[in-house]
């Protein structure tokens, strides 16, 4: 057997340099909690497929905005007016090119006045953020269209309608031949009056005919030919690619001072206010009126969305009545904050007789959504 310093000396060559001390248990927690926490910071400004719905301004159609009258009428004679006839609105976070992060999200599903709901249920698939805003300034030109239709007629005054281009396709057979502001006034030289008329009588027509439409653009009238094309839902039928809407010729003027806020849903509170305009007296008896819904040329009021949120907010500034769509009632019943008077409308007339009863002390006996 050989021993000895040689051998020593080749164990130690063999073993190497004595291994290094684990890293104590402390440690290797207190990193992984810095990783975990980390990453969870990063989840939490990860956008998520959610929008948020809440409690919006609100707008006195019989007041002003930041100084500016929100319904001016010039060339008719108007009457004052007094307290509030206020067009409820809801704010958005979310949706397309601005989507909230999981935090938003959660502080909204922890808020009752909030509504969290998944971004394919307000925008469809594929929807812009421009196409919003255009989509959202487009309802508003529309609304204050059809209030102001449906105010002048509900006071017997004569409105004629008007087609008018609200949108072309890209590609389509109208694109680069008509453009959106366009007024239609005739096709195939023949005569027409709003936007449904216009569009049964170039559906009248087989695709591939040629269709001369005379169109008013900028003051000056020309006649304009597109051949149209077959639609993408019946090959039968045929289409120039537009969007029509319908604007109305009245005998005075009514100009509206309302930004930054889009949709349909201010429509009934805007006749509201044309009318308190254009009538002697306080259509509300001098007292707070909040209301929502989507109106119709004839009158008739529609239900819209975000209910919850507006009734909060009419709630909140201590409205005495709040004017809802019909429509909207079975949200209402579920929804309405303890405090607020909520009577259902169908019409325009129906709001009217509601802002009766409340002038006469009657509201108590104005039907509800309970």
């Amino acid at each position: 057997m050989v021993s000895g310093p040689a051998v020593e000396q080749a164990r130690d060559e063999q073993d190497g340099p004595p291994p290094r001390p684990a890293a104590s248990r402390p440690v290797v927690l207190a990193a992984s909690a810095l990783v975990a926490v980390a990453l969870a910071a990063v989840a939490a400004l990860l956008p998520v497929p959610y929008v948020l719905l809440s409690p919006g301004p609100t707008a006195n159609t019989i007041g002003e905005v930041d100084g500016t009258q929100l319904i001016t009428v010039r060339g008719r004679e108007t009457y004052p007016t007094a307290g509030h006839l206020d067009l409820t609105t809801v704010s958005v976070s979310g949706g397309p090119g601005r989507r909230v992060d999981l935090v938003q999200a959660l502080r909204g599903w922890l808020d009752p006045a909030v509504a969290v709901v998944p971004e394919e249920q307000v925008y469809p698939e594929g929807t812009t953020e421009e196409q919003v805003q255009q989509t959202n300034a487009r309802d508003m030109t529309s609304s204050q269209d059809d209030a102001t239709a449906a105010a002048l007629r509900q006071l017997g005054v004569p409105v004629d309608e008007r087609a008018t281009v609200a949108a072309v396709a890209p590609g389509s057979a109208a694109d680069g031949v008509l453009r959106v502001g366009d007024v239609i006034t005739a096709v195939d030289g023949r005569a027409v009056a709003g936007s449904a008329r216009a569009a049964e009588r170039v559906g009248d027509r087989s695709p591939g005919d040629l269709v001369e439409l005379t169109v008013l653009r900028d003051g000056e009238e020309s006649v304009q030919r597109v051949v149209t094309r077959p639609a993408e839902d019946d090959p039968e039928r045929a289409v120039v690619g537009v969007q029509l809407g319908t604007t109305f010729d009245a005998p005075f003027e009514v100009e509206f001072g309302l930004e930054d806020v889009g949709g349909p849903s201010a429509g009934m509170m805007f006749a509201l206010g044309i009318i308190d305009e254009l009538t002697p007296g306080e259509l509300n008896g001098g007292q707070y009126v909040a209301g929502t819904g989507e109106i119709t040329p004839d009158g008739q009021v529609r239900p819209i969305g975000g209910i919850q949120q507006k009734l909060v907010a009419a709630r909140d500034l201590g409205a005495d009545l709040f004017l809802a769509p019909s429509g909207n009632c079975r949200e209402v019943a579920a929804a309405t904050p303890e405090g607020l008077r909520v009577t259902p409308v169908d019409s325009l007339g129906q709001a009217l007789s509601a802002l009766r009863a409340l002038r006469e002390d009657r509201a108590d006996a104005l039907p509800t959504c309970g």
